[in-house]
C-alpha cells in the first residue's frame, strides 16, 4: 500500500473512471475526498471504498465554482488533516459541429473541464506549499485535446488547455516539490458505449468479460482500472521524477505523449513574404500533420451486428 497517510481529492468520482482512481488510490491507502454533483453517486462510491477497506468522504457539489475547489480542499484537511494529491476528473459533454454550437454548450464544457481544473488546483496549490510536503496533481486530459475530434470544440479546447495548464505548473511548483501531471485515458466509458465501433469491447466489459485483444493491444483501449494504475503510480513517491508530462493509457498500451515542437523550419533572408510563401511553402514546410484519431478496420468477429 504505497499511498499509506497520504489523502487525495478525486473530482468527478461517483463513477466511471472517476471511481476508479478513486477505489485504486484507496486501495493503495490513501483517503479519498469523493465528488460528484449526484448525491446517490457519491455516496455510493464512498460505501464501496468503505466496504473495501478504504476510507473515503463525499462533497456534492459542482466542479468549476472557486467556492466547490474551497469545500474540497478544506474537506480534506477538515476530514483527515492534510492533503496530498488531487486528481481532477470532473467532466461533461456537449458535442455538435462549430456551426451549431451554442454559447451555453461551450461554457459549460469550459467551464467544467477548464476552469473546474484550473480552481481546484490552484485552492490546492496554495494549501500544499503551506504544508511544505511536496504534493501531486494529477489531471486528466484526452486524446481529443492532442489531436481533435469532429463535433467537440469545446471538449478539445478544454483538454488541450489542461495540458497546457500542466506544463506551466510543473515549472512553477518544482521548488515546492508538486509535480503536475496530465492523464490521457483510452477507456470504455459512456461517450464511448454510444459508438458502433467499440461497442464488442464495450459490452465485453459490461458482462465481465475480458475485452478482445484487439481493442486492448492494437487500438490501446481498454477498462477504467486499466488507467486507475497510471494514476495511483503519479501519486506514489516512486513518481517523484515525473512532471510536466502527457502519458497515454489504455488496455495493454502506455504512451509518452511529445510536447509540441517544430518539424521544419526554414530562413529566407529578409523574411517570408506573400510571394516567397506561395513559391516556397510546400516545399520547405513539406508533410502537413496529420489531424483527429483514425482506426484501422475493425476484424470481421468484431464487426457490429446491422440494423
Amino acid at each position: 500500500m504505497t499511498l499509506t497517510g497520504k489523502v487525495a481529492i478525486v473530482t468527478g468520482s461517483g463513477r466511471g473512471l472517476g471511481l476508479a482512481y478513486a477505489q485504486e488510490l484507496a486501495r493503495q491507502g490513501a483517503s479519498v475526498v469523493v465528488n460528484d454533483v449526484v448525491e446517490s453517486a457519491a455516496d455510493a462510491a464512498v460505501r464501496a471504498i468503505a466496504d473495501a477497506g478504504g476510507a473515503a468522504t463525499a462533497v456534492v457539489a459542482p466542479v468549476g465554482p472557486t467556492e466547490t475547489a474551497k469545500q474540497l480542499v478544506d474537506a480534506a484537511f477538515e476530514t483527515y488533516g492534510r492533503l496530498d494529491i488531487v486528481v481532477t476528473n470532473a467532466g461533461v459533454l456537449r458535442d455538435t459541429v462549430l456551426w451549431k454550437m451554442s454559447d451555453d454548450d461551450f461554457d459549460t464544457v469550459i467551464g467544467v473541464h477548464l476552469r473546474g481544473t484550473f480552481t481546484i488546483v490552484r485552492e490546492a496549490a496554495i494549501r500544499l506549499r503551506e504544508q511544505g510536503e511536496g504534493g501531486r496533481i494529477i489531471a486528466i486530459g484526452s486524446p481529443t485535446g492532442q489531436r481533435g475530434n469532429f463535433g467537440q470544440t469545446n471538449y478539445a479546447a478544454a483538454k488541450a488547455g489542461i495540458v497546457g495548464m500542466v506544463r506551466t505548473w510543473a515549472l512553477e511548483l518544482k521548488r515546492a516539490s508538486i509535480t503536475a501531471n496530465a492523464v490521457i485515458p483510452v477507456a470504455a466509458t459512456a461517450m464511448t458505449a454510444t459508438v458502433p465501433y467499440f461497442a464488442s469491447a464495450v459490452a465485453a466489459d459490461e458482462k465481465g468479460e475480458p475485452m478482445p485483444r484487439f481493442f486492448r493491444h492494437d487500438l490501446g483501449f481498454g477498462t477504467a482500472a486499466d488507467v486507475a494504475g497510471l494514476v495511483a503510480f503519479l501519486a506514489s513517491d516512486e513518481a517523484a521524477g515525473v512532471t510536466g508530462q502527457a502519458i497515454g493509457v489504455g488496455g495493454d498500451r502506455l504512451q509518452l505523449w511529445s510536447h509540441p515542437e517544430p518539424v521544419a523550419t526554414a530562413y529566407r533572408e529578409g523574411g517570408w513574404t506573400y510571394d516567397a510563401l506561395v513559391e516556397s511553402f510546400a516545399a520547405e514546410v513539406g508533410e502537413l500533420q496529420s489531424l483527429g484519431e483514425t482506426f484501422p478496420p475493425l476484424p470481421d468477429e468484431l464487426q457490429p451486428p446491422q440494423a
